[in-house]
């Protein structure tokens, strides 16, 4: 009997190691949505507000939505496969357009409205792109 009943529970746990993972694949999708709203808040914020109390409220804001995701990331049980390589080609090409959009931003196109909008927009872009990857079925 001890070897039926070892089998038994064997199975029930691989059910249960599905089950996790069937529910929790399509955390990441979330994260990239709400990483690329962040964008669309942030960026025109840092391009169009000036001042020490931007400073004082962007950058504090910027470390909690950061810290958030990471938090929301960390406590996943169950990380896709291939994660890594593609969240790295996303921050890389966010990080690419953030410091191209803050340096055009800052010099040549201070206080323009519709330049914060597009910067915004692109900033979001390799998220949200990234996002509707991974909603596609497999």
């Amino acid at each position: 009997m001890t070897n039926e009943t070892d089998a038994i529970t064997a199975l029930k746990g691989i059910a249960r190691i599905e089950a996790a993972a069937q529910t929790g694949k399509g955390w990441y999708g979330r994260y990239l949505w709400l990483f690329a709203a962040w964008q669309l808040v942030l960026v025109p914020a840092v391009l169009l507000w000036r001042g020490p109390a931007a400073l004082a409220v962007t950058m504090p804001a910027n470390v909690l939505a950061v810290t958030a995701l990471s938090v929301f990331a960390v406590r996943q049980p169950v990380v896709p496969r291939g994660m890594g390589r593609r969240h790295l080609t996303v921050i890389g090409t966010w990080a690419a357009a953030y410091c191209a959009s803050l340096a055009l931003g800052l010099t040549a196109f201070t206080d323009s409205v519709l330049f914060a909008a597009a910067a915004a927009v692109a900033c979001a872009a390799p998220a949200a792109v990234a996002a509707l990857r991974e909603s596609r079925p497999a």
